[in-house]
């Protein structure tokens, strides 16, 4: 496994009381494989994510990345590991507007200390696999909203992450730039061998998922791509 949430379980202060964002969740994400994650407004996707990245730490239960548990990293060493290990596809790309597309992913390669100028053939091979090459001067304005988030996407792997993490990724698309950007990350997380974890509202792309988990109060429970109850 690449990705392995055990026991977890996440608390907010709530006047006097506390309230449960997540109550003993276990989630095993296999290397090269996606599992969708489903559930109504509040049942706890987004915290889900935000453990799994390491943004949010988890009242008990572990974290498992690449074999490596987070509990007890310093500050530094979590950052470290996000740079190295996860990439992270915000439900807005929040792109940098002076940047051109190709810029966007250089500069994540600086971030992570390494020379743009370098990093500058590895970029356009990424733009290349989202369908982007020909773009690759365009600034942010200057692209569709279907192709603002497979940038997004892009810039996402350009470190080499075994973890992906996707928050709703199709919100601001129609059904069509929408499936097609679904497609993508099912074909990308196979080709580049990520454990990828999507949040997703819209049912409809449950098929390019390899595994399905529904979310609600908290608790979440796996079940196969088909729909059916895992045992």
């Amino acid at each position: 496994m690449s990705l392995r949430l055990t026991g977890i379980t996440l608390t907010y202060p709530d006047g006097d009381d506390r309230l449960t964002a997540l109550d003993d969740v276990t989630l095993d994400v296999p290397k090269g494989s996606l599992t969708a994650v489903v559930g109504p407004s509040g049942s706890g996707k987004s915290s889900l994510l935000a453990v799994a990245a390491t943004l949010v730490t988890a009242d008990s239960g572990t974290v498992t990345i690449d074999g490596a548990a987070t509990t007890g990293m310093r500050r530094g060493e979590l950052a470290a590991l996000r740079r190295r290990a996860i990439g992270i596809v915000f439900q807005q790309p929040n792109l940098l507007p002076s940047l051109t597309a190709v810029e966007q992913l250089q500069v994540m390669a600086r971030i992570d200390g390494r020379s743009p100028a370098k990093a500058r053939g590895p970029a356009m091979e990424l733009l290349s696999a989202v369908g982007l090459a020909q773009q690759a001067g365009r600034r942010p304005h200057q692209l569709s909203g279907g192709q603002r988030q497979r940038l997004n996407i892009a810039r996402a792997l350009m470190n080499g992450p075994t973890v992906l993490l996707v928050d709703e990724p199709t919100s601001a698309l129609d059904h069509e730039r929408g499936a097609a950007v679904i497609g993508l990350l099912a074909r990308l997380t196979h080709e580049q061998a990520t454990a990828t974890v999507l949040v997703t509202h819209d049912h409809s792309h449950l098929a390019a998922a390899d595994r399905i988990a529904d979310v609600h109060d908290g608790r979440l429970r796996p079940r196969t791509a088909a729909g059916r109850d895992t045992p």
